[in-house]
C-alpha cells in the first residue's frame, strides 16, 4: 500500500483538528458552562425547579433518579450527587429532551442546570 503524501497527511491533520475544534465548540464543558436566569427559563422548567425545592410531587417515575454525568459536561462530583428531573415540552407525548439536573441534597440542591437538548449542553441556573 502506498504511503500518503506529505500534503495528504497535512490535509488529514487539518481535517481532524477542525473536527476536534467543532466538537469542543458545540458542547459545553464544566469550565465553560453558560448561565441562565431562572426567570428566563420556560414556564415548565420554573415549575419543576419549585417542585425540586419542595421534594415533589413529580410527573414522571424517572424524576429524581441519579444522573451519572457520563457526558462529563457538569462539574465532576461523586456518583449520586446529581439527580435529573423532566421538564415537559408542550406538544411532546414522551418525556422529550428538556431536563433539570440538580446536585447536592435533593430538596436543597447546591446547584441546578438546565438542558433543552437532552444532555448535549447545560446552562447553570442563576436565581
Amino acid at each position: 500500500m502506498r504511503r500518503p503524501s506529505r500534503s495528504h497527511r497535512a490535509a488529514l491533520v487539518l481535517c481532524v483538528a477542525a473536527l476536534v475544534a467543532f466538537g469542543a465548540c458545540a458542547r459545553t464543558t464544566p469550565a465553560t458552562l453558560a448561565e441562565v436566569a431562572l426567570a428566563d427559563l420556560p414556564k415548565e422548567a420554573r415549575e419543576v425547579y419549585v417542585l425540586v425545592g419542595k421534594g415533589g410531587p413529580f410527573a414522571f417515575d424517572r424524576d429524581g433518579v441519579v444522573f451519572g454525568n457520563r457526558e462529563k459536561l457538569l462539574p465532576a462530583k461523586p456518583r449520586g450527587y446529581y439527580h435529573e428531573y423532566t421538564v415537559r415540552t408542550p406538544g411532546e407525548k414522551s418525556r422529550g429532551g428538556r431536563r433539570l439536573v440538580c446536585g447536592g441534597e435533593k430538596a436543597a440542591p447546591d446547584a441546578c442546570y438546565y438542558t433543552d437538548d437532552h444532555y448535549r449542553s447545560f446552562r447553570k441556573i442563576r436565581t
